[in-house]
């Protein structure tokens, strides 16, 4: 498998997009930490100023390149023809968006330091402070941090799942666009609305979307996902190797 994820590193490195939608993740904290406030200093910097969603969203519109564009251009085929087996290509895919996840976090806790130095946007607030679960700041970043790449490994095995089920790039992007942005809101509503087998339900893939958000705002997100954090933490990574599993499936079982 190290070819093919070297093969597949090589065309992310020297793709346009890549490259540009990090542009992007930078300008959208530059407009949350405008629009939040000086009030919010430590919070910001705790969640790399609230880029989480951004990133993920970013993560499905290269993520979805990577699968759907390769099986409605047909290059899937010279992949298969190279590798020894489906396997190797399949998991280089989803080796290759985890990689580019973690960059994307470690740029935005870099921008993030570097906006706290230089106060440009908001006054800079001290990394040795006592914030979050009488955590030091910067270890509530680190933290968040790695919550957050938890959960977008969640979103990258969506991705490989839908992409496999689903040829077309711009259905890909829109369904998991919906998942990122609604899924939260929609688990809550469910959970509502079946309050009798609310110790079920509250189990759904959808809730587990809210374990960043309830990372480091444990009161209120609480009461919405009425789960734990390690419970969440839990649910994600076993519903993130349910859905790997499900796209390898449909990835052998596909017809190119």
């Amino acid at each position: 498998m190290y070819t093919e994820l070297r093969h597949e590193l090589y065309k992310l490195i020297h793709r346009k997009l890549p490259w540009l939608v990090i542009i992007i993740m930078i300008l959208f904290m530059i407009i949350m930490g405008i629009g939040m406030g000086s009030d919010y200093g430590k919070l910001l910097v705790m969640t790399s100023y609230n880029s989480s969603q951004i990133i993920l969203l970013l993560l499905v519109i290269v993520g979805s390149t990577i699968f759907s564009m390769e099986f409605q251009n047909k290059t899937i085929l010279t992949l298969l023809y190279r590798s020894k087996n489906k396997s190797s290509v399949f998991l280089a895919k989803f080796f290759t968006l985890i990689i580019y996840s973690i960059l994307l976090h470690v740029i935005a806790m870099i921008v993030t330091i570097i906006f706290n130095m230089f106060p440009l946007i908001n006054n800079p607030v001290s990394l040795n402070s006592i914030y979050k679960y009488h955590q030091y700041l910067f270890v509530n970043m680190l933290m968040t941090t790695g919550v957050d790449i938890v959960v977008s490994i969640l979103i990258i095995s969506l991705i490989c799942l839908t992409s496999c089920l689903i040829n077309s790039n711009t259905i890909v992007i829109v369904i998991n666009a919906i998942i990122i942005f609604m899924g939260s809101g929609l688990s809550s509503n469910l959970l509502n609305a079946n309050v009798r087998y609310v110790n079920i339900v509250r189990w759904n893939p959808l809730n587990m979307l809210n374990l960043t958000t309830q990372y480091y705002n444990y009161s209120t997100y609480h009461l919405t996902s009425m789960l734990s954090n390690i419970q969440l933490l839990m649910g994600t990574i076993l519903y993130a190797m349910i859905f790997l599993l499900l796209g390898y499936f449909v990835f052998r079982k596909k017809k190119f």
